[in-house]
């Protein structure tokens, strides 16, 4: 039987089945990434890129330097919901939302603020840790937008190329309500698109209503199953939160601007914390 882990993950990424989950990992001799694609391919997991589960306890929290035109993002983890809420866990992640503005890494970062986590700890009465942090770097001539959610549970950064603080401002809201992956398409590794591109072809060929149709039209049909798929989380080609008759391409060519590049943090984004008794339901199911 495929490891029992292994079906928990790929079942939270897909929403497949327990026993299709254990096929596909027998198929795939037992590659998260691979058995992702196979239940795809057989039509029984839509989509896995969207399956990242929100887990782990914490904020994440921004700070802006207009002597550096900079900006930077962090986000602290903790054990429980009720320390994220307290006000020297809050006063710790400010500290290190300052401070990694000119930290050169994870390391000098700890380091910097090595004095205020060792006084927070001792207050709060559990582990904490500094999971990532990410800097932006600008010109006097290109404008921040900053925003934060939920008290410090999803902060985004997004520079534009031009002055506008408004509208930067609005698209750091639209990114953090949105969520997109890429800023254009171009943006795409083109072995993401390689590899979708292999799972729409195969999952063409068990589609009766394509059988018959000629290889050109097959090459049409599967590039836009291709561009579908990426097309949500293309940032350009969302609707844009403010006016949705809009797409944040259309308004950007309106206000002669340009997205150079944006971050979003969301707490434990990636990481797993749900505990339920998974071992017992797989193997009353694989019997």
């Amino acid at each position: 039987m495929a490891n029992i882990e292994l079906i928990k993950v790929l079942r939270e990424r897909t929403g497949a089945g327990i026993m299709d989950c254990k096929k596909a990992l027998s198929e795939c001799n037992d590659d998260i990434d691979k058995a992702c694609d196979w239940l795809r391919e057989k039509g029984i997991a839509k989509q896995a890129k969207k399956a990242d589960r929100i887990a782990a306890e914490g904020l994440t929290n921004i700070a802006v330097s207009a002597e550096t035109n900079s900006a930077s993002v962090v986000e602290v983890n903790c054990e429980t919901d009720f320390v994220a809420k307290a006000t020297p866990f809050i006063d710790l992640v400010n500290v290190c939302a300052k401070k990694a503005l000119v930290a050169k890494d994870i390391n000098d970062l700890q380091e910097l603020v090595k004095e205020e986590f060792t006084d927070a700890a001792v207050k709060l009465g559990e582990k904490l840790s500094i999971r990532r942090f990410n800097v932006v770097k600008g010109t006097s001539e290109n404008s921040f937008g900053t925003y934060s959610h939920g008290g410090g549970k999803i902060s985004t950064i997004v520079l534009l190329k031009n002055k506008d603080d408004e509208l930067a401002k609005q698209l750091a809201m639209h990114i953090t309500a949105n969520n997109p992956k890429y800023i254009s398409e171009n943006d795409i590794a083109p072995e993401e698109i390689e590899n979708e591109t292999k799972v729409q072809l195969e999952a063409m060929k068990n589609d009766e209503k394509l059988k018959g149709k000629k290889e050109e039209q097959l090459k049409i049909i599967v590039k836009g199953k291709v561009h579908k798929v990426f097309a949500e989380f293309i940032l350009l080609e969302q609707d844009f939160l403010m006016d949705p008759s809009k797409t944040v391409a259309q308004v950007l060519k309106e206000k002669g601007n340009e997205v150079l590049t944006f971050v979003r943090y969301q707490v434990g984004e990636g990481l797993e914390k749900r505990k339920d008794n998974f071992a017992e339901e797989v193997m009353a199911q694989a019997k």
